[in-house]
């Protein structure tokens, strides 16, 4: 089987700032490979307060999906918060793939980077 059911992304921030037509935002990329829908759960972790933990997505069985987590919502209507460091732990139902990716807008020579996130063993 390929993928994890867990990943940490020890990196997070949703800059305030935007400047033109694209907004700064990240996005925790999934692939599943598998035969079944993966139920996620996005665990966001802070430097300052507890962490929030019912963040839910989905993702379809042998497909992609990019959660954008500035458009996030847990199951409360709370947001991701922007100007604040995170990490974020996803949790799968079944193995897959995640990359994380950032977009910063907040200067005229935007900033596009991706990193894989670090998979744990299940």
């Amino acid at each position: 089987m390929i993928g994890k059911k867990t990943w940490i992304i020890p990196d997070g921030f949703l800059q305030p700032k935007s400047r033109g037509e694209q907004v700064s935002h990240e996005a925790v990329c999934v692939l599943n490979l598998t035969e079944s829908n993966a139920e996620i759960q996005l665990t966001f972790y802070f430097e300052d307060r507890e962490p929030m933990e019912t963040f839910i997505s989905e993702c379809g069985s042998k497909r992609t999906h990019h959660i954008r987590l500035d458009k996030l919502e847990d199951r409360d209507g709370n947001k991701v918060p922007r100007n604040v460091p995170y990490a974020i732990k996803v949790d799968s139902t079944v193995p897959i793939i995640v990359q994380h990716s950032r977009l910063d807008t907040s200067q005229e020579a935007l900033a596009l980077f991706t990193t894989m996130g670090y998979p744990l063993e299940s």
